[in-house]
Formats: structure tokens, C-alpha cells, sequence
């Protein structure tokens, strides 16, 4: 069975998340992905365990090419990747690529054909373009952080890279959308994702309710400012659980759930701005009702009876999701040295990629001597590149093809 994008080939020239999961949603397609590298390893590799996290999350089945690119040998060689390529990636510092004469431009006018993508933190034409942006800053810019957390506490972060990962779901839809016109027309594009673009656009209620109303919308923990119950945290005698039943049918049956029918007829609670008004109020008698249940059976009662809820669990508890487990999100991979290990999969399902490959990510350089032998360059003149220190070259062979199982 012909995947999607069997027979592109993806040059990754990209560092910890954004562009490198953006070429791992392309191979988990079919994409050949080669992942360059300097000759001492990217940034993530001297991370410790967030940055081999990266790695085993988003390196998965490429092949790994370790080059000095400010050698012109190492330039060279990098030139004709690029040249066999259909696409590139990358989100090195601003102003690197072109330093090295690898940037948009440059590629653009030697290889019209040629889809070109580029990460940044604050986009290519502000103020800020030439500013390194990590997935922080981006949070804090955007307004993330201003209605993260509670109202009366310091702004917080999401709990997790989600600028970063959403910045390469985005990089990858665009891509895709640019390689869809180039087998119609023949031609190239260029493609740019900014951290900061993305973190506004995840806004997108709140920014549609601010542009309509002129109000800055304000930080409110879990609950939503304008809506309630919705979101709110109830703790239950054996854990915790989310609760959102803010329309006044649905809280009507809520009440009833609970065996307090009079909360759905309580002028404090009546309606849905009346509940917003007198939160707290609100708060306290559903959670006295809540704490006298353990979490399955106040669950099997909303769930069974169309109240949206959903329990709070831990990674570990995850895991053990039957939900999440049918999903195969967790595939078991092996490495080079042929240990086995678990990591994660691309969140969709294609009936021509019925199984993703069970390769985990290259060691520096593992690949190195293979894609240059495919570009005809003989051992010896590997092994002179070598000694001279443009290239790395892993010592351990490449592992066969493996295919993921899900767990």
C-alpha cells in the first residue's frame, strides 16, 4: 500500500520541537526525512532527559546526517540535499540559514520547485525577527500567560510546550497545502510559522470576544469567566474530576443528578449569568455533593446521563486508559542498539498508513555515510571527510526496518 508522501524527501534542518515534529508528521506519511546535524550534535542532545524526550518524540524513523555547515565541504554537501529534495524545515536561530547560504531565497532561485519552511519565534518581517523565541516567550507575549492561572495569583504557563507542538501541526498543514499546489502547478513556495502567530491564533474565543467587546478577558483558574459550571474542578472522596453543564437544560439535569432538584429553580443559580454572578455560592454546593462520590461512580452518573465531565487523571493513569490505549497514540520503537522503548505516534489514522515504523531516532550521524554513498561519494572520500571533521559518521550500522506496534 503507496503512503501519502512515499518518495518526498524532507531535509530537517531543525532543533528541539517546532520543526522537527513538523518533519515527523511528513515521515510518519511516508517522507524520507533526513535530519541534519552538526558534527557535535543538536541542541537537544546535551539537554539531558527533556532533550532526549525531544528526540525520541520527534526524530522517529529518519535518517541522521552529521555535517560542519561552516565548512564549505559540509555546505556542499548540504546543497545537495538540497537539491534531491522536495521539502525543507527549519527553525535554526534567525539569520543562520542565510548566513550559510541555505536560506529561503537562495534555495527559491536555485530550486523553483522547492517547498522551503521556516520556524521562527516572532516571524520574518517585525521588529522581533532576528530575536531567538522559545515556546515561553511566546506564551508570555501572545497573552497565554495573562489568562493562565487564578485571578488573585502571578500569570502561569500551559503545563507543556504547547506553542511549540501546535506551531508544528501548523508548519505541517501548510507544507501539505504547498506540496498539494505544487503537483497542480509545478511550482515551489515558501512557508513561515511564527510561535507568536500561532500562540494568538490559540486564543481564538478570546480574542473573538475582546475584538467584539473591547474587554480584556481575565484569568479565572479553571472555571470560564463567562459561563458556569464549565470547567470547574470537583474533587471527589478518592480523586477529581471536570464538570461542564452550563446551558440551563443541562444544568437542570445536573441538579437533578445530584439529587438536588431545587438548584436548577435557585434564582442565584437559574441561569447561566446568574451562576457566573454567584460562582462561588455555586462552587459550594456542588462540590459538597461531589465529595460524598468516588470518581467512577460520579462519572458513570454524568456520563450515562449526557453531562459533559471528564476525570483528572496522572501520565501513569493515562496509560492505562482503555481510551487512550485502543487510540495506539504509545508505540513500542527499538534503537540502534536494539533496545526497545515507547514513545509516541502522530495523532491521526490513515487507512494507507496502517502501521508506522518501528524505527526510533538515529544516533548523530548514523546515517551520514549511507545518504552520502546515495549522492556518489565513494568510502574513501567519506572517510576523508571524516578525518577531516566536516562530517560524522556513526560506527554502529544501520537497524533493518522495524515496524511500530501498538500497545
Amino acid at each position: 500500500m503507496t503512503k501519502p508522501l512515499e518518495g518526498v524527501r524532507v531535509v530537517d534542518f531543525g532543533q528541539f520541537i517546532a520543526a522537527p515534529a513538523a518533519a515527523q508528521l511528513l515521515g510518519d506519511m511516508g517522507a524520507d526525512v533526513i535530519k541534519i546535524e552538526p558534527v557535535h550534535g543538536e541542541s537537544a542532545r546535551v539537554i539531558g532527559v527533556p532533550g532526549q524526550a525531544m528526540l525520541h518524540a520527534y526524530s522517529r524513523n529518519k535518517r541522521g546526517v552529521a555535517l560542519d555547515l561552516k565548512d564549505p565541504r559540509g555546505r556542499r554537501i548540504a546543497q545537495e540535499l538540497i537539491a534531491g529534495a522536495d521539502i525543507v524545515v527549519q527553525n535554526l536561530r534567525p539569520g543562520v540559514m542565510q548566513s550559510l547560504g541555505l536560506g529561503a531565497q537562495t534555495v527559491r532561485s536555485r530550486h523553483p520547485g522547492i517547498i522551503y519552511a521556516t520556524v521562527s519565534g516572532f516571524g520574518l518581517h517585525g521588529p522581533s525577527r532576528l530575536r531567538p523565541g522559545l515556546d515561553i516567550a511566546a506564551q508570555a507575549e501572545s497573552g497565554i500567560m495573562w489568562v493562565t492561572g487564578e485571578r488573585d495569583r502571578e500569570p502561569q504557563k500551559v503545563g507543556f510546550q504547547v506553542v511549540d507542538s501546535t506551531a508544528a501541526h501548523v508548519c505541517a498543514q501548510a507544507v501539505l497545502g504547498a506540496y498539494i499546489r505544487r503537483l497542480r502547478t509545478g511550482l515551489g513556495d515558501e512557508v513561515e510559522v511564527s510561535l507568536l502567530e500561532v500562540a494568538v491564533h490559540l486564543q481564538a474565543p478570546n480574542w473573538g470576544a475582546y475584538l467584539l467587546t473591547g474587554k480584556e478577558p481575565i484569568r479565572s483558574g479553571n472555571g470560564q469567566p463567562a459561563l458556569a459550571p464549565a470547567a470547574d474542578v470537583m474533587l471527589t472522596s478518592d480523586g477529581a474530576l471536570v464538570v461542564s453543564a452550563y446551558s440551563d437544560a443541562h444544568f437542570e439535569r445536573l441538579s437533578r443528578l445530584l439529587g438536588r432538584p431545587e438548584l436548577g429553580t435557585d434564582e442565584r443559580f437559574a441561569t447561566n449569568a446568574a451562576r457566573v454572578r454567584n460562582r462561588p455560592e455555586l462552587l459550594g454546593e456542588l462540590r459538597a455533593e461531589f465529595a460524598k462520590m468516588a470518581t467512577d461512580e460520579a462519572m458513570r452518573l454524568l456520563a450515562d446521563n449526557g453531562v459533559v465531565a471528564g476525570r483528572i487523571r496522572t501520565y501513569g493513569q493515562v496509560m492505562a486508559s482503555p481510551d487512550v490505549d485502543a487510540s495506539g497514540i504509545f508505540i513500542n520503537v527499538t534503537d540502534v542498539a536494539g533496545h526497545g522503548t515507547t514513545t509516541l505516534g502522530s495523532p491521526w489514522h490513515l487507512g494507507s498508513v496502517p502501521e508506522l515504523s518501528g524505527n526510533g531516532a538515529p544516533r548523530l550521524g548514523q546515517h551520514t555515510a549511507e545518504v552520502l554513498t546515495e549522492l556518489g561519494y565513494d568510502s574513501e572520500a567519506v572517510r576523508a571527510l571524516e578525518a577531516a571533521g566536516v562530517i560524522r559518521s556513526s560506527d554502529v550500522e544501520p537497524a533493518d526496518a522495524r515496524v511500530a506496534t501498538r500497545r
